[in-house]
């Protein structure tokens, strides 16, 4: 498996490399990094959901692809720690077409927006993008959009650094917003 230097290149700008690490199209379930529509200086990542042709669309909280609902199984409860709060959120698996089992975090039922969603057809040349953490993504339902095949930089192979987002300006508060359970892991 060909291990990406992305983390390098993007923390230490090397000028060596430019453009799209990636050696093969991205399949469906592969997290990848890509350069924001809107604004290609961000860097987003997430999961890769829909692929060029498909019918995505959200009924209910269900992600449905061409027309067939991705079946989704209760886990247990994750207990999410951010800027020093923790909640529960219910954890779910979802099968994806090709077999493919994810886990995704899913808190709000009923008439959320991100419940709902009209159906998306994801045009030839672009990937349509979902988070794992369902209700609180930032994704192709939303601001992001239908995410074009040279916006893509890598799949994201391991988590290297993880905070829970409470660090302030203030250094004593960076070590208290660590989060080294997550550090070195595999990304699924």
């Amino acid at each position: 498996q060909v291990v990406y230097v992305f983390l390098l290149i993007y923390l230490f700008g090397l000028p060596f490399f430019s453009g799209r690490i990636m050696g093969e199209e991205p399949k469906r379930g592969d997290v990848v990094v890509f350069r924001f529509p809107p604004n290609p200086r961000i860097d987003y990542i997430k999961r890769v959901i829909g692929l060029p042709g498909d019918h995505v669309q959200v009924k209910e909280g269900i992600v449905y692809i061409n027309g067939k609902e991705i079946p989704r199984h209760y886990i247990d409860d994750f207990a999410d720690k951010e800027n020093n709060i923790v909640k529960s959120i219910p954890r779910y698996i979802e099968t994806l077409p090709e077999g493919k089992v994810i886990t995704i975090l899913k808190e709000k039922e009923g008439q959320y927006v991100a419940n709902n969603t009209p159906e998306y057809v994801v045009p030839e040349g672009k990937y349509f993008m979902m988070g794992d953490n369902r209700d609180n993504s930032l994704d192709s339902r939303f601001d992001v959009g239908f995410v074009p095949a040279e916006n893509l930089v890598g799949r994201a192979e391991i988590i290297w650094f993880s905070t829970d987002g409470s660090a302030s300006l203030n250094p004593v508060s960076w070590l208290s917003a660590l989060r080294p359970d997550r550090f070195f892991k595999l990304v699924k």
